[in-house]
């Protein structure tokens, strides 16, 4: 899978195949049911499958303020992609100029010129050029006309609501990582800088990883079960998102304790950390032999999440 950055000179064998177009944030099962159809139209072609997305996301340029943070950073959007089957993934830069193409202009020089595309899935609420002119009505006949084949793939239905980046992010926001999981392709994914931190941690037998510059969403505060991939291997991980009550602290941290980790320092390193389930809720202990229990009891759940989750995910033939 290529991972290309703009369109100028576009390589033959990624000319004349099947395109999707869109922001795929957090790669859910809707955008996977896109995806397939665009694989079997490429093979109905003869060409290559892509995706053509957007780095940043037009909104960040628009309507800054109203951005909201984002399920997927670009190389972990484009792997998801790629785990499902695309052979190339398109990250157009957006400037000015292109917000400023009309539906038409976008079409001819992008969706024609560039990408000489055979073959187009999109769902029913794409839009396209400036000021989101360019409906799937547009689309239907701009594609008419060209002679390029479109589908639109109804959203699909997961819990009687429709799957979306936002509904997604709500639960997310909300600390619900089951309801995410059942929505996203693979497990929410975050990632962070590790700094130092008050060590307390490692003097009660429990040596975390503080995580700062976050460039995603971050769930709310609580403790959770998860998954922190280090150099290609996976780590059972419980991770604390808020502040440390117990010592007085109401700072914000974000801290990851890799269970069977060999202890060696990661600081500057970028440590990723996959979300499974919330075991609790922040609070005080009225004392360390009590955190300690608990954070035994926390360690012991991470655990048994963790190796729930790659059984599950090896039976049923997920990536490795």
């Amino acid at each position: 899978m290529k991972l290309l950055r703009h369109v100028d000179d576009l390589p033959g064998e990624l000319r004349g195949g099947a395109v999707t177009i869109g922001n795929f944030d957090g790669v859910h099962l809707g955008h996977a049911c896109i995806v397939a159809r665009v694989l079997e139209k490429a093979q109905e072609v003869g060409g290559p499958a892509l995706v053509f997305t957007f780095e940043p996301h037009p909104v960040r340029l628009l309507r800054p303020a109203e951005a909201p943070p984002p399920l997927t950073w670009l190389d972990r959007k484009a792997q998801l992609l790629a785990d499902l089957g695309v052979d190339a993934v398109i990250a157009y830069p957006t400037d000015e100029r292109l917000l400023s193409l009309t539906a038409d202009a976008f079409f001819d020089e992008i969706i024609r010129n560039k990408l000489d595309a055979r073959a187009m899935v999109e769902g029913p609420n794409f839009y396209f050029g400036r000021g989101r002119a360019g409906t799937i009505d547009v689309l239907k006949q701009l594609t008419a006309e060209a002679r390029i084949s479109l589908d639109v793939i109804e959203p699909l239905v997961v819990g009687g609501e429709y799957v979306s980046s936002s509904r997604i992010r709500k639960l997310i926001a909300a600390g619900d990582m089951r309801g995410a999981r059942e929505q996203l392709t693979q497990p929410y994914r975050m990632r962070g800088m590790v700094v130092h931190g008050a060590g307390r941690g490692a003097k009660l037998g429990f040596g975390t990883a503080n995580l700062d510059a976050i460039d995603t969403l971050l769930p709310c505060p609580g403790v959770y079960a998860g998954r922190g991939i280090v150099s290609g291997q996976r780590f059972p991980a419980a991770i604390n998102i808020g502040p440390n009550p117990t010592f007085g602290e109401a700072a914000l941290k974000v801290e990851v304790h890799l269970v069977g980790w060999d202890g060696s320092p990661l600081y500057g390193e970028v440590l990723e950390v996959d979300f499974l389930e919330k075991l609790r809720d922040t609070r005080k202990f009225a004392g360390l032999e009590q955190l300690v229990a608990q954070l035994e009891k926390d360690i012991l759940a991470s655990r048994r999440a963790f190796q729930d989750f790659e059984l599950a995910d090896k039976l049923a033939g997920g990536p490795a």
